[in-house]
Formats: structure tokens, C-alpha cells, sequence
């Protein structure tokens, strides 16, 4: 029995928080409770046990306190949590959202940025030859004045391109350093796998949240749910319950906004209308924004080929700034634009982001276009000085030769050696410049303009573009992902500063959507569109002959077919060959897409099915709730007809009090007036000499239907009454 009560008292102390009681019971029913735990839980143990059961219960306690201690350190740990949680106290959870999702993509960057420091950058700077030891990791002697310059540096030329941070320092030696590292192997696998990483991720994400989807809506009684059970009732900090306090009023705020727009009929032809215009419109923006980036472009090709030394700072920056313009600018127009749709908050969230991953993935890919352009020069660069240092170095070595055949070949400072263009480089330091430039105007735009701007519309504008970059950038030039931790980094702090100082609360607040899925396959198909330039270049074009990790080389997946070659036994070699064959890929690609089919076909079976049981259980509810207010009502007219019975019964008993009252009054007023004259009063007999028939009193009788009421009848509701009785009484004698 005592082990009973102790494990009764424990599951009291669990579930004590749930109970509806004031909080000074609360508290009573935890200390007595705790203090009847300790004082018998180490007496169950009986002899020689007793020791080790008290042993197992401090154990299990300390145990307790760990997991208990974990989880708050655990917590603890997640950064910017409590700023987070401030903005959505007072913002509501859509703008909470965007600092959600930046925390998320910093964290993805901070694993991406670990792998390329780690794998790429850092043997290749304390395993690969130093700087100076070769021409592609040196600076040429007619950049060396000029490569210190803050103005080279910032546009990542000078000693920043000859370094660990572009693609064109890498050298192509297969094995460096007394470990052997295979840089080559390591940097197409890194490029690789940090592209696979990013997919898994976006996927992984989707089908967690398509899983929280599938749970029961909370759209009944929703503000009976926030009135009962919004607040916390363990707060003990000020701080925090102002906080709370501002959480439950905006909770209320987009609740009822969703009842408003819920509950909205408009006119259906004005609204397609303005849809059609507003989205024509933007189609407009679009294609502006589209050609004048093109247009900068080759602006800039023409002032390359005529030398940037001769031009201005903003002609050597046209393309950089221009995109970062619009970036900041159209997204502004395009809020604008979406007042005319008279959308749901939500809904208009959702197309105003729509149209900003179309604005820059335009505008990546006209850029990427014009990038591809200048690839095209570089080549045809790249083969006639190719074929001028073959020639100078055939004629040196014919020069020497001839003149001396027993002199020591002639040598050359890696500064003085003719080179290449190195395409790889270029492409790399132009999205560079673009991220920095982009990053710039953001922090300008936010210490300038926040006072004119609203909240969401900053957040818009770069909430989908972290890694449009990175896609193809990120593969020749390794510093991007440190690039993007670091402004990520100080974005957070940045924009939580702009939030909670420089702005207040939208008057449309709304809340946030329950399955971020939507936003997520937006991020998929950016993710996977910005990649595709980089899976182009790295099929397709030859690498260049005199710079990066993959020079020599006709393709740069060649690598994976040499380490086969040499590292790996022959029969190895043969089977990657054989299940590598377009005969076997092809239809496991396939396969592939079938399976896809069948689950996505087997998905929506169950999500239908979902559905119909959520429209049963609501039906089933309606039908329960029905019922019940049927039953309250024939119980609350049961209830009036028995009162009404019952007063009734009072009545009628009220009346016949009174009137037998009178009656005997009347008989003793009667009798007392015969008595003064003398006389007894005269007794009324029949013809046949009986005496009057009197009324005896009868009893009232209970019916088996009237709920125990006095005197009901089912039927009308009266008082009920016997039929009396005629009882005779003997005859008086006569005087």
C-alpha cells in the first residue's frame, strides 16, 4: 500500500500542472506531495535490499535532474532563440518566420563552410607549395605594384585572387604533402557533396513538415482555446510576462483577421480583373529588370576589353550595383502592385515571394548568360596565348640549345611567365563581388531607409536569395560559404536591432502558415536552377590549361576516373565503368521516376483519405453537438413544466386551505349565534331520515410520470384530484 501511494503521489506531481486549480492549491498539493516522497520512498526497501533500492531512487533522481538540466542547456544553446522569441511577441509570427528560416540557413552555411574549410582550404594552404613557387600562385610582375591597393583588394583582385579563396590557386598535383592528400579528388567531391548536402536538407525539411501537416485542425473554438489556455501561469520574470502578454494580443490580432478574411465576399469580376492587371504588370517589371541587366553587361564586356583603368569606379562596378538596385528596389514596386489583388495576407505573402525568386533568378541567369559570353572570349584568349608560350618556349629552348648545348636550361621568376586567363577564377571573383555588393546595400538600405520601409517588405526582399550564389559560385570560389556565415552572422543582430528599435507592428497582423512546404519547394527549385550552371561548366567546358586543380584534364570529372585508375584494383575500375553506362542509367532513372510516381500517387491517396476522415469527425461533431443542445433543450422544458406544475400545485393547495379556513369560520360564526339563543343547531335530514352527505379529505396521490412533482399531470399539467367518497354518519339523537 505505501509503494502504491508513492507512485500515486508521483503521478500527482506530473500531471499537477494540467489540474484546474488556483495556484496556492497548486503549490500545497506539490509540497505535500514531494515531502511525502522523500519521507517514504527509502523505506520500501526492506533487509538487505533496502540500501540498494534507496541507491536506485537517488540515482534515478540525479538521472532526472540531468535530462531536466540537458534540455534547458540544450535550449540555452540554440542561438538567438530569446531575440526570436521577442520579435514574435510583439510581430506576430510571419515576421518571427523570416529570423526562423535566417537561423536555419546560417546553420546549413556553418556545415557547408566547415567542409570546404576543412577539406579544401586548409591542406592545400599547409600541404600545397607556397606562395611564389609556381605562376598560378604568384602575382604577375605587372599586377605586383598595384596588388596591395585597397581598391584591388576590395574588388578581390591582386593578392586576394592569387590565394586559398578562388579556384585558380589550387595546383593539379595529384597527391600533396606526407599524407597524400588527393586535393583534385577532394575538391570535386567537396563541390559535390555540398550540393547533395543542400538537397537533403530542403527535402528532409519538406517531408518533416508534410508529416506535422497531417494533425487535426485548430480552428474549433479557437478563442475559447486562447482566452483558457494562452497564458503560462510558472512565469516569475516581469520581462517575460510583458513579453507573454504581447504574444496573447497578437495571437488574438491574427486570429480574428483570419475569421475577417474568412468571412469576405467581394466583387469576383473587379478582383480577376485587378489580378490580371496587377500580375501583367509585374511580367513588365520582370522583363525590364531583365534586360537592362543583359544590357550592363556587355557594357562591362566592352569596358574590359578597353582596359578598367581608364574608367570610373561606377563603370567598373555598373553590373554589381545595378542588380543590387534592383534587388531593393522592385521588390518595393512589387508590394505596390499586390494592393490591387486584395489578396489574403498569407496568400499575398506567398505571391509577393514568388515574384521576388523570379526577379533574381532572372536575374542571376541573364547575368550567368553574359558570364557565359565572357567564358566564350576568355577561351578564345586562352588558345592564342597557349599556342604564343608554346611557340616562346620553343624558340627559347631552340635559342639555348644552338648557342650552348652543355649550359643549364633558363630560368624564370613564376612572375615573369606568360599565363592564361583562367576563366574559372573570373567567374568565381564576379559573384563574389555580387554578394558583397548585395550584402552592402542591405545594410545600407537597413541603417538608412528603415524608418521609410515596412517590415515585411524588407524581409522580402532577401529572405529567398541567401544561396543563389552559392550554387554555382561556391565551386570556384571556396570563400563563399565563409562569406555567407559571416554576413548571415551579422545580418541577424542587424535586422533584430532594425526590428525591435526602428519599426513597429503592422496593423494587419497575421499569422504565420502551419506547413512552410510551400516556401520550401520555392527554395528546392533554387536550389536546383542555380546549380545547373554549374553542372553546365563542368560537363561541358574544359577546364583551363594553367590554373585549378583540374588543369591538364579534358573535362573536370575525369578526376574520379583517374583515382579509379590508379588507386583501386582493375576489377574496380570495370564495374564503375559498366554501372556507369547509359544502358543501366537510363532505365534506373527510370525506375527512379516510377517509384516517385507510385508514392506520390499512394501520398495523395492517403492525404485524401485524410481529408474525408477530418470531414467525418467534423460532421461527427456537429452531429454530437446537435444532440446535446437538443437534450438541453427538452431538459430545460422539462424543468419550466415541472416548476410550472409545481406552483400550480401550490396554488390549488393555497386555495383549498383558504376556502376550508373560511368554511369553518362560517360554522363556528354559525354555531356561537345558535348557542347565544339558546338553540342547538338544526340537523338536516333527507326524506328518508339520513343525514347530509359530507366531504371527506382524500389524500393526493402521486403519478408515476410527473417526476416526483406534487399533483402533475403528464398530459396538461393540472393538479390532480380523487373523485370523493359519500360517507354517511349516524343519526343524532333526538333531543
Amino acid at each position: 500500500m505505501l509503494k502504491e501511494a508513492v507512485e500515486e503521489k508521483k503521478k500527482l506531481v506530473q500531471g499537477l500542472r494540467g489540474k484546474p486549480w488556483p495556484m496556492k492549491k497548486k503549490l500545497v498539493t506539490l509540497r505535500e506531495s514531494q515531502e511525502f516522497v522523500e519521507k517514504y520512498e527509502g523505506a520500501l526497501g526492506k533487509g538487505k535490499g533496502r540500501k540498494l533500492y534507496a541507491y536506485k531512487v537517488m540515482m534515478s533522481k540525479k538521472w532526472m535532474k540531468f535530462q531536466r538540466d540537458f534540455e534547458n542547456f540544450k535550449t540555452a544553446c540554440i542561438p538567438w532563440e530569446m531575440k526570436i522569441k521577442e520579435i514574435e511577441s510583439h510581430f506576430g509570427s510571419s515576421v518571427a518566420s523570416y529570423f526562423i528560416f535566417l537561423r536555419w540557413m546560417y546553420g546549413i552555411n556553418m556545415i557547408l563552410f566547415c567542409l570546404t574549410f576543412g577539406l579544401v582550404m586548409v591542406p592545400e594552404a599547409l600541404m600545397g607549395r607556397p606562395y611564389g613557387t609556381i605562376p598560378r600562385k604568384t602575382v604577375p610582375r605587372a599586377e605586383a605594384p598595384s596588388a596591395m591597393d585597397f581598391a584591388v583588394l576590395w574588388d578581390f583582385g591582386g593578392y586576394a585572387q592569387y590565394s586559398v579563396l578562388f579556384y585558380g590557386y589550387y595546383n593539379n598535383q595529384r597527391a600533396i604533402g606526407w599524407l597524400k592528400f588527393r586535393m583534385p579528388l577532394s575538391y570535386f567531391l567537396v563541390g559535390v557533396g555540398t550540393v547533395a548536402y543542400s538537397y537533403m536538407v530542403v527535402i528532409r525539411t519538406m517531408a518533416r513538415n508534410a508529416n506535422e501537416s497531417g494533425v487535426g485542425d485548430d480552428n474549433s473554438f479557437n478563442f475559447s482555446w486562447k482566452i483558457f489556455t494562452s497564458w503560462d501561469y510558472l512565469i516569475g520574470n516581469p520581462e517575460t510576462a510583458d513579453n507573454k502578454f504581447a504574444s496573447i494580443t497578437t495571437s488574438f490580432k491574427e486570429a480574428i483577421l483570419e475569421e475577417q478574411e474568412s468571412r469576405k465576399d467581394d466583387n469576383i469580376h473587379l478582383t480577376r480583373f485587378l489580378r490580371v492587371l496587377a500580375n501583367f504588370l509585374v511580367l513588365c517589371c520582370l522583363a525590364g529588370s531583365g534586360y537592362l541587366i543583359y544590357f550592363v553587361v556587355r557594357r562591362s564586356q566592352k569596358f574590359a576589353l578597353e582596359g578598367l583603368e581608364t574608367h570610373t569606379w561606377w563603370e567598373r562596378n555598373e553590373v554589381n550595383m545595378v542588380m543590387s538596385l534592383l534587388g531593393m528596389f522592385c521588390p518595393m514596386l512589387f508590394d505596390v502592385i499586390s494592393a490591387l489583388e486584395n489578396y489574403h495576407p498569407r496568400v499575398a505573402l506567398q505571391w509577393q515571394l514568388g515574384r521576388i525568386f523570379a526577379l533574381f533568378l532572372g536575374n542571376l541567369y541573364t547575368f550567368i548568360i553574359a558570364l557565359m559570353d565572357e567564358i566564350n572570349l576568355k577561351r578564345e584568349e586562352e588558345k592564342i596565348i597557349k599556342f604564343n608560350i608554346t611557340t616562346w618556349e620553343a624558340s627559347l629552348y631552340n635559342a639555348t640549345g644552338s648557342e650552348n648545348s652543355t649550359a643549364p636550361p633558363v630560368t624564370f621568376h613564376p612572375a615573369d611567365v606568360p599565363r592564361g586567363p583562367c576563366w574559372e577564377t573570373m567567374v568565381g571573383q564576379e559573384f563574389v563581388r555580387l554578394i558583397i555588393s548585395d550584402t552592402m546595400t542591405t545594410y545600407i538600405t537597413l541603417l538608412i531607409g528603415d524608418f521609410l520601409r515596412a517590415v515585411l517588405v524588407r524581409f522580402l526582399n532577401y529572405c529567398w536569395c541567401w544561396d543563389l550564389e552559392a550554387g554555382m559560385g561556391a565551386f570556384y570560389a571556396p570563400c563563399l560559404p565563409a562569406l555567407n556565415v559571416l554576413r548571415l552572422h551579422v545580418s541577424m543582430y542587424l535586422q533584430c536591432w532594425a526590428v525591435m528599435c526602428c519599426n513597429v507592428p503592422q496593423e494587419r497582423v497575421f499569422k504565420a502558415s502551419g506547413s512552410n512546404n510551400f516556401y520550401m519547394a520555392m527554395l528546392l527549385v533554387i536550389l536546383f536552377l542555380s546549380t545547373l550552371p554549374a553542372i553546365y561548366t563542368i560537363v561541358t567546358i574544359p577546364p583551363s590549361f594553367d590554373c585549378g586543380p583540374f588543369s591538364g584534364k579534358k573535362r573536370m570529372f575525369d578526376v574520379i576516373q583517374e583515382t579509379l585508375e590508379s588507386d583501386f584494383p582493375a576489377w574496380f575500375s570495370k564495374v564503375f565503368s559498366y554501372a556507369s553506362n547509359p544502358g543501366l542509367v537510363l532505365p534506373f532513372i527510370l525506375l527512379m521516376v516510377l517509384a516517385i510516381y507510385y508514392l506520390q500517387s499512394t501520398s495523395k491517396s492517403y492525404k485524401e483519405a485524410n481529408v474525408d476522415l477530418k470531414k467525418k469527425l467534423q460532421t461527427q461533431n456537429e452531429e454530437n453537438k446537435r444532440k446535446n443542445k437538443l437534450a438541453a433543450l427538452k431538459a430545460q422544458t422539462d424543468l419550466e413544466e415541472a416548476r410550472a406544475a409545481t406552483q400550480t400545485a401550490e396554488r390549488q393547495k393555497n386555495i383549498n386551505a383558504s376556502l376550508q379556513r373560511q368554511h369553518a369560520e362560517e360554522e363556528e360564526d354559525l354555531g356561537s349565534s345558535q348557542r347565544k339563543n339558546g338553540r342547538p343547531p338544526p340537523s338536516v335530514r333527507h326524506q328518508d331520515g339520513r343525514p347530509p352527505a359530507t366531504r371527506a379529505p382524500v389524500p393526493r396521490t402521486l403519478h408515476p410520470d410527473t417526476h416526483r412533482s406534487l399533483g402533475y399531470l403528464p398530459g396538461g399539467g393540472f393538479p390532480q384530484q380523487r373523485e370523493p367518497r359519500m360517507h354517511r354518519v349516524p343519526s343524532l339523537q333526538r333531543h
